[in-house]
């Protein structure tokens, strides 16, 4: 065979793999993805939607805002406790069963909230959720590893991840529905809310169990050279690793990034709960406006942070700056978040609410994708359970801190100046990421010049 035969053919085995692998990928987007998200905006709805039960459940249980605070909190202590074990029972058991398991124990409990009377009831609940849905979502992103290849991962992230925002946008948009149902049957509308939304993770644990292959290996949609192809790929990725993978549990949990990874997400997730739970409250108080119509701007937020998440990871893993597509962001959800805190008009505030939507779903897609460039396996399992445990503490720590100033200066300024200084810390850790990136690239690229020259 001549050299230019040869050259043809290798150009011919290069479509025809990229054409596998496209397939390959399509599929499993298709499969995997909808079903994924479906999980996740279950999952965030039912930690969520006490922000709308509380614009009736606090009045009738007799809660302050500390109370009501503490009780948003306290579901993050138990959650962040079990993460780790709950990854790595997952990783011993596979997705299938663990997540299908996870999503009907929450499903269960989150229901029971409707029979919640006094705050240790409330403080009981929410802890026992907590321990429920812990795993959940450092298991999707371990999973996905096992399926997508690196430079999709952004992308790949946000699509299921926009669950989030758009989970807002369902539950603003029914919640004047069910408070409407109020006195049907002796339920209170908060007590609807509870019992209606808590039913979709229970249906979806049946469909989890049915239709999530644990591993490419086991997805009969895919066809052989399509699974060889994800195989191979995923498999050469890990052997031309730039960055040194930590694959064991020790390694992983030795790794500085983890818990700089871990900081910052602490520091995001706590600006991001802080402000959700209080959002429908904020809003409502600022406008005036019935619950409905307040449901109907929260939703508008979602829907615009989806647009922000989608694009941005789409952005991100185009430029392959995943960093710059971290930072800007955070800073203008830290610009937006300070001029809440000193606005004067009611209605400019709720459009910077919107800014802040926006731009902290915009970070999400980079910020979740990019740990899975230096984990692997097992270590992968616990890193990004390491990472969710040490983020999910900003749930404990700041929506307590934001009702007891609600409750000392009776309105949210000091709060979101709090957060917007939070923000800025995030970011700070964010360049600290990139450093610690930058120089250990250059140091193996310096080796590298060694090794050639030697």
């Amino acid at each position: 065979m001549s050299a230019s035969d040869a050259a043809k053919s290798a150009s011919n085995d290069d479509i025809a793999s990229a054409a596998v692998g496209h397939a390959a990928m399509r599929k499993a987007g298709l499969r995997l993805i909808p079903l994924i998200a479906l999980g996740y905006g279950a999952a965030y709805m039912d930690r969520v939607n006490i922000g709308f039960a509380q614009l009736q459940m606090n009045a009738d249980l007799h809660f302050s805002n500390t109370v009501f605070g503490a009780g948003a909190g306290i579901f993050f202590l138990s959650y962040a406790a079990c993460e780790i074990p709950s990854n790595l029972l997952l990783y011993r058991f596979g997705a299938r069963r663990w997540l299908a398991r996870i999503m009907f124990t929450w499903g269960l409990l989150a229901m029971g909230m409707l029979f919640v009377r006094t705050p240790v009831q409330f403080y009981g609940m929410r802890f026992l959720l907590g321990m429920a849905e812990a795993g959940f979502f450092p298991g999707v992103l371990y999973y996905l590893t096992l399926w997508f290849p690196a430079g999709m991962r952004a992308r790949i992230i946000s699509r299921f991840y926009v669950a989030l925002p758009l989970s807002a946008v369902f539950m603003g948009a029914i919640a004047g529905a069910l408070f409407r149902l109020d006195g049907s049957f002796g339920l209170r509308g908060w007590q609807w809310l509870f019992l209606v939304e808590g039913m979709p993770p229970i249906v979806l644990s049946v469909v989890f169990w049915r239709l999530l292959p644990d591993r490419p290996a086991d997805a009969r949609w895919l066809s052989q050279s399509e699974r060889n192809w994800i195989a191979g790929t995923l498999a050469a990725e890990d052997a031309a690793a730039p960055r040194g993978h930590a694959a064991g549990v020790g390694s992983a949990l030795r790794e500085v990034r983890v818990w700089l990874f871990g900081l910052t997400n602490l520091l995001m997730l706590g600006v991001n709960y802080a402000s959700t739970f209080v959002l429908p409250d904020m809003v409502r108080s600022l406008t005036g406006l019935r619950v409905s119509v307040v449901g109907y701007i929260i939703s508008g937020m979602g829907l615009l942070g989806a647009v922000g998440m989608i694009v941005n990871a789409w952005l991100s893993d185009r430029s392959g700056r995943s960093y710059r597509h971290m930072i800007v962001p955070s800073l203008l959800e830290a610009a937006a978040l300070l001029a809440v805190a000193f606005t004067l008009s009611p209605y400019l505030a709720v459009a910077l609410l919107a800014v802040m939507y926006f731009a902290h779903n915009a970070i999400q897609g980079p910020l979740l994708a990019l740990p899975s460039t230096f984990l692997k396996g097992k270590g992968a399992a616990a890193g990004l359970a390491t990472i969710n445990m040490v983020g999910i503490l900003g749930g404990l720590l700041y929506p307590p801190l934001m009702g007891r100033l609600r409750d000392v200066t009776g309105n949210y300024r000091l709060g979101f100046a709090m957060l917007s200084l939070t923000m800025l810390a995030a970011t700070g850790v964010v360049f600290l990421l990139r450093s610690i990136d930058r120089r250990r690239d250059h140091k193996r690229m310096a080796g590298t010049e060694v090794h050639v020259h030697s």
